[in-house]
C-alpha cells in the first residue's frame, strides 16, 4: 500500500509539472513581450473608404497624410495605402492627374511619386482586415502586406462617412467598431506591433473606439457620438470641398515640424480647436501605458533613426597602423557588439564577460521561447503532457501489484 501511495504521489507531482509547463507555454504564446521590446521602425496604414467625386475631400484627406508621414522619414515601403476611388483621373477633374487640398493649388498631392497598394474595388472590409491581422491569400505580394513586428509602432488613420460605431466602405458595406476591436485584438496577439495610434476623420468617429481593449493602443476621433465631421472650404475650380477641418488642421500643425522634432502628442491633441473643428475632437489614453506629453509625433508620424547598441566603446586602430592592415569590421551577433579587428591581429577582440554569459542565456532563453510558440496554445500543450504521462502510469500500476 506505501509503494501505491508513493508511485501516486509521484504521478500526482508530474502532473502538476506538466499543468505549470502548459500555463507558461500559454503565457508565452499569448503574453505581450512588447512591453519590454525596443521600438524599431514604423508603420502606416492610410485609408480612404469613400467613392465618387462629391467624396474628393476624403482621397485628399488621405493623400494629405501620406504626404506628411512620407516628409517624416516614413518610406513607402512601410505605407499601406488604400484609396476607394481614383478621383485624380475622374472625367469631372478640371486638372486631370491632380489632387489638391486646398484652393490655392500650391500641392499636387496625386504626384510622380504616390504608390497606392488598394485601389478600387479592392477597398473593401475584408482586404481591409486582411491587412491590419496579415491573414492573405498566398498570391498577396510583400508590398501589399503590413510587414510589422513587435518592435512597430503603427500609424491607423481612416477617413470617410460614419455614424454610430460604423464606418462605410464605399456606400456599399460598413466596418463596425467590433470588427475594429477583432482585428486590433489578433494584431496584439500575434505580436504584431508595440503601440498603434488610430486616428479617425468621420461623423461620429469616437463611437468606432468604443470596443478596443487591446493594450498600446491610442485612438483619436475628430468627432463625438452625435456630432458630425465637416469639410474646411469649397474650391470654386473644382467645384466641391477639397479638405476636411480635421484633417486640415492636423496638416496645420505638421507643416511646422520636421523629422527632427521632439514636439509630444499632447501637443497635437491639444492644438485642435472645437470651435474651429466645429465638433469636439475625442482621444481615448486608457489603454495606453505612456504619459502624451513623453511621447513625440514622430512616434507614429516619422521614421525610427537606426542605431546599433553596444555594451562597450569601439576599438580604433592607430592611424600609424592603418596603412599596415585595413580594419575589418565584424558584428557578433548573439552579443549585440561590434569590435574592430585587424586582418594581422585577430586576437584583438575583447573577451567574453559576465555580460556575455547572460546573452549566452538569453539566446537559449529565446530559442525555447520560440519552441514554445510553435505550439498553438496551452491546452495542447497540456494533452501533450498527458500522452506522455500514460506509460509512466501504466508502469507505476503494475509496480503497485
Amino acid at each position: 500500500m506505501s509503494q501505491f501511495y508513493s508511485s501516486s504521489m509521484a504521478l500526482l507531482l508530474i502532473l502538476i509539472l506538466i499543468l505549470c509547463l502548459g500555463y507558461l507555454g500559454n503565457s508565452m504564446a499569448y503574453g505581450s513581450p512588447s512591453e519590454t521590446t525596443m521600438h524599431t521602425n514604423n508603420w502606416a496604414v492610410l485609408v480612404c473608404t469613400s467613392r465618387y467625386w462629391f467624396n474628393y475631400r476624403h482621397m485628399a484627406n488621405t493623400l494629405s497624410l501620406y504626404r506628411t508621414v512620407k516628409r517624416l522619414g516614413i518610406p513607402d515601403e512601410r505605407i499601406i495605402l488604400m484609396l476607394a476611388d481614383d478621383i485624380a483621373c475622374n472625367p469631372r477633374n478640371k486638372y486631370p492627374a491632380k489632387v489638391f487640398n486646398n484652393e490655392n493649388h500650391k500641392i499636387n498631392l496625386y504626384g510622380d511619386n504616390v504608390e497606392v497598394d488598394y485601389r478600387g474595388y479592392e477597398v473593401t472590409v475584408e482586404n481591409f482586415l486582411r491587412v491590419l491581422a496579415g491573414r492573405h491569400e498566398v498570391a498577396v505580394p510583400r508590398s501589399k502586406r503590413l510587414l510589422s513586428d513587435e518592435g512597430s509602432h503603427i500609424l491607423l488613420y481612416m477617413t470617410g462617412h460614419g455614424g454610430d460605431e460604423f464606418l462605410k466602405f464605399q456606400d456599399s458595406e460598413e466596418l463596425q467598431s467590433h470588427d475594429l476591436a477583432d482585428a486590433v485584438k489578433q494584431m496584439k496577439e500575434k505580436h504584431r506591433f508595440k503601440e498603434l495610434l488610430i486616428m479617425v476623420d468621420t461623423c461620429q468617429a469616437a463611437t468606432l473606439f468604443n470596443q478596443l481593449h487591446s493594450p498600446g493602443v491610442l485612438a483619436i476621433g475628430s468627432s463625438k457620438k452625435g456630432e458630425n465631421s465637416y469639410s474646411h472650404h469649397l474650391d470654386p475650380d473644382v467645384g466641391v470641398s477639397v479638405v476636411d477641418r480635421f484633417t486640415y488642421y492636423t496638416l496645420a500643425f505638421f507643416e511646422r515640424l520636421n523629422m527632427y522634432d521632439n514636439t509630444s502628442l499632447i501637443s497635437l491633441f491639444s492644438s485642435y480647436n472645437p470651435s474651429l473643428l466645429m465638433s469636439t475632437a475625442y482621444y481615448r489614453t486608457d489603454l495606453y501605458q505612456h504619459k502624451l506629453e513623453e511621447v513625440p509625433v514622430t512616434n507614429f508620424f516619422g521614421s525610427v533613426m537606426e542605431t546599433v547598441h553596444t555594451d562597450s566603446a569601439y576599438k580604433i586602430v592607430p592611424r600609424k597602423d592603418l596603412n599596415k592592415a585595413e580594419p575589418e569590421l565584424h558584428q557578433l551577433s548573439h552579443h549585440n557588439e561590434r569590435t574592430l579587428i585587424t586582418s594581422d591581429n585577430p586576437d584583438r577582440s575583447s573577451k567574453p564577460s559576465s555580460r556575455d554569459e547572460r546573452g549566452g542565456l538569453t539566446s537559449v532563453w529565446r530559442s525555447l521561447h520560440n519552441k514554445m510558440e510553435e505550439i498553438e496554445d496551452g491546452d495542447t500543450f497540456v494533452n501533450y503532457g498527458l500522452v506522455i504521462i500514460l506509460p509512466f502510469l501504466g508502469i507505476s500500476m503494475w509496480l503497485s501489484r
